[in-house]
This record gives structure tokens, C-alpha cells and sequence, in this order.
């Protein structure tokens, strides 16, 4: 599966409904409508380490564990103050309004989208020569939570455990194609080679 570019969809939906915890949409208050999913691009410098690379990421969200109720496929809460971050990018428009409607939530602006301006091939390949590091974060957090008597925590622990199966599986892949993404601007096709993510090839 080729790069898909989320930010189309970002654009069209700055007018609509969108998903809302337990259920059923809400329209955001007009003075956010066209600019309420990046109000603070200057976030980039604060974003989390363990957000996955692509154009979406968290930096000092306070959402208050929402972003869970509403994009459980995207969007995962650290250990320390309960903050959210990107694990997974969506990939087609139905995912990109429900981590809108999580976006939205956050009354910090923690949130951003502009990810494209700011990571680059070697900033992709320097997160992925340390993903080990998130990888051991995800697992113990899995179980450190798994065992939680609160739901939010064990729902969390799914999360993470999400989290250890991508980096296991295909992210490698979607990095590679994201990759080629930032050095052609266009999605690649089927015949063409993907950049490696290492100096070894791979």
C-alpha cells in the first residue's frame, strides 16, 4: 500500500461534523473552523518522541484521555501525565476525521498536522535507528497497565500492545514509503524502489 496524503481530507473537513466521545459528531465553534486542527504549528519543537513519524503528532496535549474514545487506531496516552500522541497515521479519510474529532478535543491546541514541514529522510531514519527505545516503552507499559484495575489503563495497554505489533510488522514499510513521500512529493508506484531506512539496505 502506497503513501496516502491525509491533509486533503484535513481541509475539507474544516466546516464539517466530526466524531465525538460515545458517539455521534459535533461541529466545531466557528472561530476554530479552518484552522482548529494546527492553531500552535510552533509545537513541532515540543512534540513527543514517541509519536510515529507523518504529519500528525502530539506535543503537550491535555486531553484528558479522550483521544482513545474517539481514534483507538491512532492516538495512545503516555505514563507520566496522561498526555496523547500519534502511534499510527491514518490512511484513508474515515480514520483522518476520527483523529480530527480526537484533535479536537484538546482545549491545549496540543495538537498539530504539519508534520510534512518539519520531518525530513534523515530525521525518519534517525527515529527509526532508535525505535527500540519506543518499542521497550510500549511493552512495558502493556504490562504495567494490562494488570490496571481502571479500564482507561487496560484500554491503554491494547494500545501499546498495538504499538509493539507495528513496529514489529508494517511500519517499517510505511516509514519507507513515507520516505519516499518527503523526497518526491508524490506517493510511489507499485514498480518504483523504496528508499531504505538504514546505510545496510533496509
Amino acid at each position: 500500500m502506497s503513501y496516502w496524503d491525509p491533509l486533503p481530507s484535513v481541509r475539507a473537513a474544516e466546516n464539517g461534523p466530526l466524531p465525538a466521545p460515545g458517539g455521534g459528531t459535533w461541529l466545531p465553534a466557528p472561530e476554530y473552523r479552518g484552522n482548529w486542527w494546527n492553531v500552535r504549528p510552533e509545537r513541532w519543537a515540543e512534540h513527543d518522541w514517541r509519536n510515529v513519524p507523518g504529519p500528525f503528532y502530539g506535543a503537550g496535549t491535555d486531553n484528558c484521555w479522550t483521544g482513545r474514545l474517539i481514534a483507538p487506531a491512532h492516538v495512545l496516552y503516555d505514563d507520566e501525565w496522561g498526555a496523547e500522541f500519534i502511534y499510527r497515521q491514518p490512511r484513508d479519510t474515515a480514520q483522518t476525521l476520527a483523529l480530527l474529532g480526537a484533535v479536537a478535543q484538546d482545549p491545549m491546541a496540543g495538537y498539530a498536522c504539519d508534520g510534512d514541514d518539519h520531518w525530513t529522510p534523515q530525521l525518519v531514519r534517525d527515529w527509526w535507528r532508535e525505535h527500540g527505545r519506543v518499542r521497550e516503552w510500549a511493552a512495558t507499559l502493556d504490562r504495567t497497565w494490562s494488570i490496571s484495575k481502571r479500564e482507561e489503563e487496560r484500554d491503554a495497554a491494547d494500545g501499546a500492545r498495538e504499538y509493539v505489533t507495528y513496529i514489529d510488522g508494517g511500519l517499517a514499510q510505511d516509514l519507507r514509503h513515507y520516505l519516499f513521500w518527503l523526497s518526491e512529493g508524490r506517493p510511489a508506484n507499485p514498480d518504483e524502489p523504496l528508499p531504505p531506512l538504514s546505510p545496510h539496505g533496509t
